[in-house]
């Protein structure tokens, strides 16, 4: 399965996906970015998820992170 596809299945079943698998596709398209700014704040906010252990907090700021999957899938 692609990228783009795991992206778009991601994205129609969010609330059934871990917030691991999320994490994992985010740290995917972090060099697509064209500006390291980006990808170097993407980064720090996926290493502070991962330093938190309520799964539902995970999720809830998984959920805050949505927006760079879209933009991977518009062309960035």
């Amino acid at each position: 399965m692609s990228l783009e596809d795991q992206i778009k299945q991601t994205l129609d079943d969010f609330e059934n996906t871990t917030s691991g698998k999320i994490l994992e596709i985010l740290h995917k398209i972090m060099p697509e970015f064209k500006s390291k700014l980006i990808s170097e704040y993407l980064q720090g906010k996926i290493y502070k998820i991962l330093e938190v252990n309520d799964k539902a907090e995970r999720k809830k700021l998984c959920n805050a992170l949505k927006p760079y999957l879209d933009w991977y899938l518009q062309g960035l």
